[in-house]
């Protein structure tokens, strides 16, 4: 067994749903690089513990970019992968994010909307006009917790799950991630993590129907996290 599946921490687990912590720089799902993802760390983990023969069935329901941390839910039966996905499609699947920032907004705390344009060639997306082909609306609110030494901790619920949205809409109002290489080089340094974390996720459940919430704060003892009082 790999250290990825000893390393596995599980927030919550029945024989319907996994909720997991997906640590910062773990792909969500495999790719060309072939590094270890999330998606194959569960399954390793169900299969191990549950001593299963053959093919386990892991079903992804959401995903975190690359170098994000936090809550994933993933599903163990496809009824339930099904039923979570519709979930996500109708938005009543809400995720809760922790993100810190470049600077302070000059609202303490407001609403974001835009239209973003992703261009695949480059795995880039960009604020374009509401008229510009392809473009998808995008919108989340925004809380600022703190603001400490130039850097401000904000929680944002996100309306829209478009690619790379938190990251884009900060960087085009001129408060960027800490540690986002793409959207804010100007500001940051190579090497630094991006400070951007899935820290709540409610849902109802597949089968029993019950509303569920799953908190889980990023690293205390990180930097940037660790100047504010989380």
């Amino acid at each position: 067994m790999g250290a990825e599946v000893v390393n596995l921490e599980v927030i919550y687990e029945d024989n319907h749903i996994i909720v997991v912590k997906k640590p910062p720089n773990v792909l969500t799902q495999g790719d060309s690089t072939g590094d270890k993802d999330m998606l194959s760390i569960v399954k390793d983990y169900i299969k191990e513990k549950y001593n299963k023969p053959g093919a386990v069935y892991i079903g992804l329901v959401h995903r975190l970019d690359r170098p994000v941390g936090g809550l994933m839910v993933f599903a163990r039966t496809s009824k339930a992968a099904s039923r979570l996905s519709e979930q996500v499609r109708s938005r009543s699947f809400k995720k809760g994010y922790m993100a810190v920032l470049r600077g302070c907004p000059d609202e303490k705390a407001s609403r974001l909307e835009d239209y973003l344009l992703k261009d695949k060639k480059t795995n880039t997306v960009s604020v374009v006009g509401p008229l510009s082909e392809g473009a998808k609306k995008a919108a989340l609110e925004y809380d600022v917790v703190q603001c400490e030494k130039g850097l401000s901790l904000v929680k944002i619920k996100l309306e829209t799950g478009r690619p790379h949205q938190i990251r884009v809409q900060f960087s085009s109002r001129g408060t960027p991630l800490f540690g986002d290489q793409r959207y804010g080089k100007d500001v940051n340094k190579k090497g630094e993590q991006i400070a951007l974390w899935s820290y709540y996720i409610r849902l109802t459940h597949p089968t029993l129907k019950e509303e569920m919430e799953f908190y889980l704060n990023p690293p205390g003892d990180v930097f940037p996290w660790n100047i504010f009082e989380i």
